[in-house]
């Protein structure tokens, strides 16, 4: 299998000089070079159901599902309390979780990461006030900045039903204060299977930070978490490991 050096098509950038219009080339895979910069927003924490705490709980996992995987997990690896911030599809069958299969948008998974947590730590509800704020946009249907398709939808996975409920109270409340300007599109679901994506999709913001798309459109969640959360912030990400086989 051919693996990804960049998720970037290959494609024209249209750069204006004087009144001159030149064709930039960047060679890639997948995704667009011409993406707009990661936009992130302040949204209040999470009160009442919302604001789940777990007591006595060492150990605690949920997955995010919010576009693109790299900027999702970068934005976890760097929270205090975060054990393992996992690349990885959720929401389809073992057979086809792998990336050229998903990238089709035809098997029913979304590009997700899974968050492994000590609750003493950091909460839930802190965990899901960074999501819904500098993680991924969930007002956007089906789609996160410049990639489209189904495997690229806001969702909340959990097993957990009081975390369910957490999520649900939470959307709630985010919608009643009117936080954002459109609905939220967030899913909240369990009982799904997560499988590790391939090796070379773990820790890509960190390893891959010259990446055109990931300077674009991931390293300002990263700067917006350690301006908006100094206390959740932490420098150094916490890497998972990249010997994860290929499938």
């Amino acid at each position: 299998m051919k693996i990804a050096v960049d998720k970037l098509v290959a494609g024209g950038i249209a750069v204006a000089i004087a009144a001159l219009t030149a064709s930039v080339v960047v060679v890639g895979l997948d995704r667009p070079a011409h993406a707009a910069a990661a936009t992130t927003m302040a949204v209040p924490a999470p009160t009442g159901k919302a604001d789940l705490r777990q007591p006595g709980l060492k150990r605690a996992q949920v997955v995010f599902a919010g576009g693109c995987f790299w900027g999702v997990q970068g934005v976890f690896q760097h929270i205090k309390g975060v054990d393992n911030a996992l690349s990885g599809y959720i929401g389809g069958s073992a057979a086809n979780a792998t990336y050229p299969r998903v990238g089709g948008g035809g098997t029913g998974h979304a590009e997700a990461v899974q968050v492994t947590y000590d609750p003493a730590q950091v909460s839930y509800g802190q965990l899901m006030q960074v999501f819904f704020s500098v993680a991924h946009d969930p007002t956007q249907l089906n789609r996160q900045g410049p990639d489209r398709g189904t495997q690229y939808r806001s969702a909340v996975y959990a097993d957990d039903a009081a975390q369910r409920d957490a999520a649900r109270a939470y959307i709630a409340q985010l919608q009643q204060a009117r936080t954002y300007a459109a609905p939220v599109v967030t899913q909240v679901d369990g009982g799904k299977p997560f499988f590790a994506a391939e090796g070379y999709h773990q820790n890509y913001l960190t390893l891959h930070p010259e990446s055109l798309y990931i300077r674009i459109n991931d390293l300002p969640k990263v700067a917006a978490l350690k301006q908006q959360y100094p206390a959740l912030y932490r420098e150094q990400p916490r890497l998972v490991s990249t010997t994860i086989s290929a499938r």
